[in-house]
């Protein structure tokens, strides 16, 4: 229905005209001056102020069937994360089930509208624990599950307890997703018009982090499936996960030597001294 346009009587037109012209007399011209300079001012800012804002996606309908509040869509992340942890080759006998979290999520989100394309720093993106991150860009929409696919296609170029195949090969993504002690995920998706080609920004963050440095060609152990959880498994994936995370490589043999009543135990391996029989 197209829009109708009332026109105002003529006696109205005339008294608001004349009403205008006596007000234009009385105002001081130093305040029409000062209304000229902030006119230019205020567009200025308006116009400096909104690129830097994401769109939210609504001109395009497919955008808003990826928005992670939607619980369907949580769930979709989760499972496929869940069904190629439980792929792996060779099998992983303590690779940990994933769940959703709200944190990771507020914070991949919050990454996510700033479309800047480039990894988030580490301090933001940590819950409890340090957390890991995914990114993926596209030109058009896609479904989440061929995202994450395409983080788990690095395998291809990834060789267990070597690494990747050549030095050019990109594999953080594939051992991010299927790093055994990650066990919480949270997503975010924002659409960026003002990038040249690659509009859709994808973010999932992963608590806690994987891609540990001294053991990123292992990013789980080798071994039947649920091997190491024998009394915590579902579908082939553990489920005894640890909520804390060690904060230094060699807290094992601290834990011999110094014992976990040491105050620096206490504060940076948590995880080996609180989780005993988890998976950490």
């Amino acid at each position: 229905m197209s829009a109708q346009r009332k026109t105002k009587p003529k006696e109205e037109k005339e008294a608001s005209f004349n009403a205008s012209t006596r007000m234009k007399q009385i105002l001081h011209p130093a305040l029409e001056t000062t209304a000229m300079i902030l006119l230019p001012l205020l567009l200025f800012l308006v116009a400096e102020l909104l690129p830097s804002f994401p769109a939210n996606g609504s001109e395009d309908p497919a955008f808003t069937t990826l928005s992670t509040t939607q619980t369907q869509v949580q769930r979709e992340i989760v499972d496929k994360h869940n069904e190629l942890r439980k792929a792996v080759s060779p099998p992983a006998s303590n690779m940990l089930k994933m769940e959703w979290n709200r944190d990771a999520t507020i914070n991949a989100q919050r990454w996510a509208n700033k479309c800047t394309l480039q990894h988030s720093d580490p301090e933001d993106r940590k819950t409890s624990t340090r957390c890991g991150e995914n990114l993926y860009m596209s030109s058009d929409p896609t479904s989440w599950s061929a995202a994450i696919q395409s983080w788990y296609a690095e395998s291809l170029d990834f060789v267990y307890g070597v690494g990747p195949k050549n030095r050019n090969a990109v594999v953080g993504h594939y051992t991010q997703l299927v790093w055994y002690s990650t066990y919480q995920v949270g997503c975010g998706i924002a659409y960026c018009p003002n990038q040249d080609t690659l509009k859709y920004y994808y973010v999932c963050q992963y608590c806690p982090a994987g891609n540990n440095v001294q053991t990123k060609n292992t990013p789980y152990q080798q071994g039947t499936p649920c091997a190491s959880c024998p009394d915590n498994c579902d579908k082939g994936l553990c489920t005894n996960s640890c909520q804390y995370q060690d904060m230094l490589s060699n807290c094992d043999s601290l834990k011999n030597t110094a014992g976990c009543e040491h105050e620096l135990l206490k504060e940076k391996c948590k995880a080996t001294c609180l989780c005993e029989n988890k998976i950490h």
